[in-house]
């Protein structure tokens, strides 16, 4: 009971954190940027569910994992991307856009690619996957809070950057808990698949990496523009995929459905942080 109601809510305030630190000026950059988000956009939202399908068909994981692997590859950028940009040396406004406009973008993509990859996964065994109530249930607890946290740096005045940073802060704290709860739920089924659950995911990571540079480099974006869509590709919203794992298994506590996700809340820093070293020395002159 407290983890079903503990870990909406949780992403809620996360997803508040992430609204928080928006301004309509971040959505407005679209129009100044076009290119830069547009590649970054479509990249997100098609090419990792395409990277994610494809090793998958050369990496045989068991269905609920694979399924697991997909939900995972559906999730917008994760809360911490903006600080793996800067630390990367990518442009963080370009960053901050990306994050804002597929976050809300997820609402409408995600539900149906769920139940897409349900039937394709777990064919006879998937469970009814309700795409309508997954769809009502992800506004409520992603849409609403970003627009709500939007809302509220508007008419926090001079406040709004000491109160950033403490709700940033526990929305880090509240991720990290997700993220254990969710690993100690399913120790056992980690140990198990971890040999064929590690490499699948770790190969996500640095392939998304790879890929999100390359074709921004290709697309003749700049250096900082392509560090920033390779970080965005690779840092996903871990919580966001426990959360729909949960909605779409419809039992008590954290499914199985649900360990890609928090494992690679782990593997994705791991992966994505000496990678951006390599890939700033590679490619960010330009």
């Amino acid at each position: 009971m407290l983890l079903e109601v503990g870990l909406p809510l949780s992403l809620a305030f996360i997803m508040f954190s992430l609204g928080f630190g928006l301004t309509f000026a971040d959505f407005g950059r679209v129009l100044t940027m076009p290119r830069a988000v547009l590649t970054g956009v479509v990249l997100q939202v098609a090419a990792i569910p395409a990277v994610a399908y494809l090793l998958l068909q050369v990496m045989s994981l068991p269905p609920a994992l694979a399924f697991g692997v997909m939900i995972l590859s559906f999730c917008p950028g994760g809360v911490t991307s903006n600080i793996l940009t800067k630390l990367g040396g990518g442009s963080v406004a370009l960053s901050i856009t990306l994050t804002a406009v597929v976050s809300l973008l997820s609402v409408l993509t995600v539900p149906f690619l769920v139940g897409w990859a349900g039937k394709t996964f777990l064919k006879e065994t998937a469970p009814e996957i309700d795409v309508m109530s997954i769809g009502l249930a992800m506004f409520a607890i992603t849409a609403v809070p970003v627009l709500l946290g939007l809302l509220g740096r508007r008419f926090s005045g001079a406040k709004a950057d000491a109160a950033e940073r403490m709700i940033s802060r526990a929305a880090m704290v509240l991720f990290v808990l997700i993220v254990a709860a969710a690993i100690a739920t399913n120790w056992a089924l980690i140990v198990e698949n971890i040999t064929v659950l590690g490499p699948v995911l770790i190969a996500l990571n640095v392939v998304l990496l790879i890929l999100g540079v390359a074709v921004a480099r290709l697309l003749g974006l700049s250096g900082a523009e392509g560090i920033c869509i390779s970080v965005e590709m690779g840092v996903q919203n871990a919580t966001l995929g426990i959360t729909v794992a949960g909605l779409v298994a419809q039992v008590a506590g954290i499914p199985e459905y649900a360990l890609p996700s928090a494992l690679y809340g782990i593997t994705m820093y791991l992966v994505t942080i000496p990678g951006l070293f390599v890939l700033r020395a590679l490619f960010s002159k330009g």
